[in-house]
C-alpha cells in the first residue's frame, strides 16, 4: 500500500446530466427520499441530500449541461449505475412503494457492495438511470477493511 496523505471515506456526491430536472427532483424525493439542498439556477445545478452523501443534478440545457455535450440517451449514459445504501431493507415494502410510484424496477438480488454481500433491489429514474437500493450484509465480514474503517 503506497503512502497517502489521505484516506477515503465514502462517496461524497454523484453528478448525473439530465433532461428533465423537475421529472428528476420528483422522483429522487418523493419515492426516494431525498431532499433539495441546494439550487444554482443561474448553472443549471440542483443538489439533492441522499443520506451523508449529494446526488447533483446537472440540467443538460443549463450551463454547465451545455459544457458537456449531449445528454444522456438511448445510445450512452453518463454512468452504469447509482448505488443507495437502504435501511430498513424489507423487500416487500421497497417494492410495494415502488410499484405505488410508478417506478420501473429492475432486478433483485444478493450483491456485494461496500459493506459486503446483500441484498439488492435495481430500480430506474425517470430517464433510465439504474439505481441500486442496497440492504445490510448477510454476515459480517470477518476481516476486511469494512470492519477495519469500522472500528476507528
Amino acid at each position: 500500500m503506497a503512502d497517502r496523505p489521505f484516506r477515503l471515506l465514502q462517496i461524497d456526491h454523484v453528478v448525473l446530466r439530465v433532461r428533465d430536472t423537475a421529472n428528476m427532483i420528483a422522483f429522487y424525493c418523493d419515492v426516494l427520499g431525498c431532499s433539495v439542498e441546494r439550487r444554482q439556477d443561474a448553472i443549471g445545478l440542483v443538489q439533492l441530500r441522499a443520506g451523508s452523501s449529494l446526488i447533483d443534478l446537472v440540467d443538460i440545457d443549463g450551463k454547465l449541461g451545455r459544457a458537456g455535450g449531449a445528454g444522456p440517451g438511448a445510445e450512452g449514459h453518463n454512468m452504469d449505475h447509482l448505488c443507495l445504501r437502504a435501511e430498513p431493507f424489507d423487500h416487500e415494502a421497497i417494492v410495494a412503494h415502488l410499484q405505488a410510484h410508478g417506478a420501473r424496477i429492475g432486478d433483485f438480488g444478493s450483491r456485494y457492495g461496500a459493506e459486503g454481500e446483500g441484498p439488492s433491489q435495481y430500480l430506474f429514474d425517470p430517464e433510465g438511470n439504474v439505481v441500486e437500493l442496497k440492504g445490510p450484509p448477510e454476515h459480517a465480514p470477518a476481516d476486511s477493511t469494512v470492519s477495519q474503517a469500522a472500528s476507528r
